[in-house]
């Protein structure tokens, strides 16, 4: 596959941009969290496993509504119906994989884009050679009670009751408020500041982060508060590395749970890494991966 950028024409029409960096026969598939996020956690992915001595193709992508590909009118009942589906974006994954040839191939997804890497894998895991679920529970409530401890943790009781407050009333561009998230933002999703991620203007996707996850990472008010999956692990087939930072906002013990019912699996964690450890920490983080796709690639993985 040719390095460098490619428009995806979906069936459906919409245009997704995807783009290829590195070199060598194993290729990977990177898929960003959000959802409404996008690729750019991944854009020095294939050089940061060079470093750990591996070469890997790696393709990124934004899924449709975010960054750099197209953004349908959500404002319309019909599109938002169809396209605003956990359905709809699994075969997305699955479509941009046949368009772009790829076969026994592996797919990482970060957060959000780990619940799809969960879900293809049962769905369409025979064209998996190994997943890699990077921050992403199975089971969302457990986050929930989670991030909500963490709050009451790093906040003083008046800032959390503020909060609180805020949410009530659905008051979530309060000052103040975001002020307090950006607290925990520094906490537990991006630990290395000034974070590569923050931009001087917003980049876009709200409309369907939205109406998934909901105003921040730490309050669930959309479809993803429903995210229950632990019955399906045992279905996941294929070799699997769950991969957390140590102090992000999903909670450790559930990803530990996690390699205990996904057959072929194994736990790991980045320190200093909050929720964008391969950024926080990328030295380790991509010796994990490293670790895993060489072992997979050896036949040498097991639990």
């Amino acid at each position: 596959m040719k390095q460098g950028t490619k428009i995806l024409t979906l069936d459906n029409g919409y245009h997704l941009w995807t783009n290829t960096q590195g070199e060598g026969d194993i290729h990977l598939l990177a898929l960003h969290g959000g959802p409404g996020g996008n690729h750019e956690y991944w854009e020095d992915a294939a050089e940061q496993l060079a470093k750990q001595g591996l070469n890997v193709q790696v393709t990124m992508y934004d899924q449709l509504g975010s960054l750099y590909s197209d953004q349908p009118d959500y404002s319309d009942p019909e599109i938002a119906k169809k396209y605003l589906t956990y359905d709809y974006f699994l075969d997305e994954v699955e479509e941009v994989r046949q368009k772009l040839g790829l076969d026994n191939f592996y797919l990482i997804g970060q957060s959000w884009g780990g619940l799809l890497v969960q879900e293809y894998a049962v769905k369409y895991g025979q064209h998996l050679k190994g997943a890699i679920i990077s921050s992403m529970v199975d089971e969302i409530d457990e986050y929930v009670e989670h991030i909500n401890a963490l709050r009451d943790k790093t906040l003083s009781p008046e800032a959390v009751a503020f909060m609180k407050q805020c949410e009530a009333n659905n008051d979530y561009s309060n000052p103040k408020y975001q002020e307090y998230v950006q607290v925990m933002n520094e906490n537990y999703i991006d630990r290395r500041q000034p974070s590569k991620l923050y931009h001087l203007k917003d980049l876009g996707g709200d409309a369907v982060y939205n109406v998934f996850q909901g105003d921040n990472e730490f309050v669930i008010t959309g479809k993803l508060k429903d995210w229950h999956f632990r019955d399906q692990l045992k279905n996941i087939k294929t070799p699997t590395l769950i991969t957390f930072g140590e102090h992000e906002s999903m909670p450790l013990a559930t990803g530990k749970k996690m390699a205990e019912l996904i057959p072929n699996s194994k736990f790991v964690t980045t320190p200093n890494g909050g929720h964008h450890h391969m950024v926080d920490n990328p030295d380790v983080y991509y010796k994990h991966l490293a670790d895993f796709i060489r072992q997979v690639e050896n036949n040498t993985f097991n639990k």
